[in-house]
């Protein structure tokens, strides 16, 4: 008994939905062939006003467009419906006419008679002022407006994508969100496009509705004259009225779906739905309201005008005026907080030594709303982003940053502090946007022209207005909060290896010892210090190098502890173990690796001062050499990211060190690999030589 599958157990809830639409959309058609009896119509006629009254509720409460993705598809739909309502209809209107007005049906005859009085006339003005409403105006603006919005959202993309990159690598967001945007960014394309095309099924419905109902007028009068030897006026009446109260009963709904149509393209996405943002942007300001109230009683006292109608508008709009300027009035009295008597100190003490912070942001005092919760400012929050992003991508948390104001700041003034010094420093403007240009803008923008204090690219401080404008010309466009937090993860990652002191060290050592215990035991203290371990770890982060890998770390320095205990003897172990992290990190795995080498005869040279004691930096180097190798390692490097390749330089094992000590500060996006470090499984190509003088 408990085996047996009814047929309510196959058919459940989700089996139900997906049946809807195939369903649905096959009783549609079979509503053109099938002819129907007039109770069916009025039940169908019932449905379809109700449908574009939920439509047109949905989308006055819909708070942005893509939440209402789906509304192309019924704006179709409705429209077969409607069709398919005209057709069966007018098939009843022709064959049972000649019977009365109720022939097809209670609801055609209610709009024929209730809501035209019976006269076919009215009805027929009525009829062609809907169809010209929905026609001329409603839908052509509707379809204009998506059309336009659909170019628009297109042109914009690139910057949008752009953006999202820009707060993914600056640990904002994650991958998922990233993920959602850019899913979002194409939904938004996809539906202002679909709303573009399926406008024009609404306007093909509205001609159709004219010429069902002169084609059903005419084919009416002679069915009823001919076929059932009815009088002219008789036959004209009853098929009038008739076909009148189809259309009207067709064309309303079809007016009321338009209607949303429109209300969908035309807002702007905010987090208020229609009714909120109408009350509070045209109703916002009392002194509009005032100067409104009293040009509207001085109408009202002109005489031969409707003056109680005017004046009772004028009293209501002064009225709401009131009430709003005294809500406004209640809202800005703050109370009144008691004052703390200062007590003063006579005696220093060892509290008046205040520690240095590690990591700081100091802020004038306008951007002290970006840090404060109170006024929404989200600034701590897309910090405690980039130390997430930063502790996944380079293997330690970095220290917390501390953030107060600053009054000796300009006003929308920021630095970032590294244990007292000042390591990066710019402006940043609340409530603006800084359009950064890539390289392949299209247009200038107003405002105030600057750098990107991050990486110096040219960019403009724009207002909010000019956003979409500064994206769809192809500038990445990011708000005031997201240039601060870019700017303090682009140092943080220059400066990694500084922020590594030994406390970070400690925790991160101990939280390695909660999964190996032992291994971290034999390491430090038994074989090597923890200051060793720590310029180790230094020397790695120097060069870019992250220690994600900690496990291959530690057992490359518990492997040669016993037989040396230099640091730099040691990253270069290191670097040898994590040979194909580094060079994935630099060219994906399976890619060809195409660096810089040098040639050979440089190579010997190099060697040789090596060999000869020459190991502090350029110190044992020629002037002439040391020139030689800058401008001719700038000119590669050069070559190199016109290629759209990574500036990398392949060098023998002996001189990877000094090579990278000399070339790091002239150019500090070069990196220096020796062939040990390159997997065996690898092929090498050689995009410049340096020292080639042929």
């Amino acid at each position: 008994m408990n085996n047996t599958v009814t047929l309510s157990g196959l058919i459940d809830a989700n089996n139900l939905k997906t049946l809807a639409g195939p369903v649905l959309i096959i009783m549609i058609l079979a509503m053109m062939v099938l002819p129907l009896p007039p109770f069916v119509l009025d039940v169908l006629f019932t449905f379809n006003i109700a449908v574009s009254i939920i439509v047109l509720m949905v989308s006055l409460y819909t708070r942005n467009p893509l939440d209402f993705a789906v509304f192309p598809t019924i704006l179709l739909i409705t429209t077969l419906l409607r069709l398919s309502l005209n057709i069966a209809s007018t098939r009843v209107v022709l064959l049972e006419g000649h019977t009365g007005p109720d022939a097809a049906g209670k609801v055609i005859e209610a709009f024929g008679h209730f809501l035209v009085g019976g006269n076919y006339a009215v009805g027929l003005v009525v009829f062609i002022i809907l169809v010209v409403i929905n026609f001329v105006v409603i839908t052509k603006g509707a379809g204009r407006i998506a059309e336009v919005s659909a170019r628009f959202t297109l042109d914009a993309m690139p910057g949008k994508q752009m953006a999202i990159d820009a707060d993914l690598n600056a640990g904002l967001i994650g991958e998922d969100e990233a993920r959602k945007r850019r899913t979002a960014i194409s939904q938004e394309a996809d539906f202002y496009g679909s709303m573009d095309g399926a406008s024009k099924f609404v306007r093909g419905d509205a001609i159709a509705g004219i010429l069902i109902m002169l084609i059903t007028i005419v084919g009416g009068l002679i069915v009823g004259v001919l076929q059932h030897d009815l009088e002219l006026g008789l036959a004209a009446k009853n098929y009038t009225m008739l076909t009148i109260g189809d259309g009207l009963v067709g064309q309303i709904p079809a007016l009321i779906i338009s209607t949303a149509a429109g209300l969908v393209v035309s807002r702007v996405t905010t987090d208020e739905d229609l009714g909120e943002q109408v009350l509070s942007q045209l109703f916002n300001q009392p002194q509009i309201l005032v100067i409104t109230a009293c040009i509207m009683g001085i109408m009202g006292l002109i005489p031969g005008m409707p003056n109680f109608v005017f004046l009772l508008i004028a009293s209501i709009l002064g009225g709401v005026a009131y009430f709003k300027k005294r809500s406004m009035a209640i809202q800005e009295i703050k109370p009144v907080v008691a004052e703390t008597p200062i007590v003063e100190k006579t005696d220093a003490s060892w509290d008046d030594v205040a520690p240095v912070d590690t990591l700081g942001l100091e802020v004038g005092y306008r951007l002290i709303p970006m840090v404060d919760k109170a006024q929404q400012g989200d600034l701590l929050k897309r910090i405690n982003g980039i130390r997430r992003k930063f502790a996944q991508e380079i293997g330690f948390l970095p220290p917390v940053v501390h953030i107060r104001d600053n009054l000796e700041l300009r006003p929308s003034a920021y630095r970032i502090t590294l244990k007292g010094s000042v390591m990066g420093q710019g402006e940043s403007y609340a409530g603006m946007y800084l359009a950064i240009n890539p390289g392949r803008v299209t247009m200038q923008l107003p405002g105030t022209v600057t750098s990107d204090p991050a990486f110096g690219l040219p960019s403009v401080w724009i207002e909010s207005s000019l956003r979409e404008t500064a994206q769809i010309n192809g500038y990445t466009v990011v708000d005031a909060s997201t240039v601060v937090t870019t700017h303090i993860n682009h140092l943080i990652h220059l400066h990694a290896a500084e922020l590594l002191g030994r406390q970070e060290l400690q925790k991160l050592l101990d939280h390695l010892s909660t999964q190996s215990p032992k291994l971290i035991e034999d390491l430090v203290p038994k074989l090597l210090p923890l200051s060793t371990v720590q310029k180790v770890l230094q020397n790695l982060l120097d060069e870019s190098v992250h220690i994600r890998d900690m496990r291959t770390i530690i057992d490359v320095l518990i492997d040669h502890a016993v037989a040396t205990q230099d640091a730099a003897e040691l990253t270069v172990l290191v670097r040898n173990a994590l040979g194909r992290a580094i060079t994935e990190q630099y060219f994906p795995a399976g890619a060809e690796l195409q660096v810089i080498s040098l040639h050979h005869e440089l190579e010997s040279i190099l060697v040789q001062l090596m060999h000869a004691g020459s190991t502090q930096a350029s110190g044992g180097m020629e002037p002439g050499l040391a020139d030689t190798l800058l401008k001719e390692t700038r000119n590669a490097v050069e070559h190199q990211e016109k290629l759209g390749l990574p500036a990398v330089l392949l060098v023998p094992s002996s001189i990877r060190q000094l090579l990278a000590k000399f070339l790091r500060r002239a150019m500090p996006q070069l990196r220096v690999l020796s062939h040990s470090e390159i997997p065996d499984t690898r092929k090498i190509k050689i995009t410049s030589i340096i020292g080639d003088n042929k």
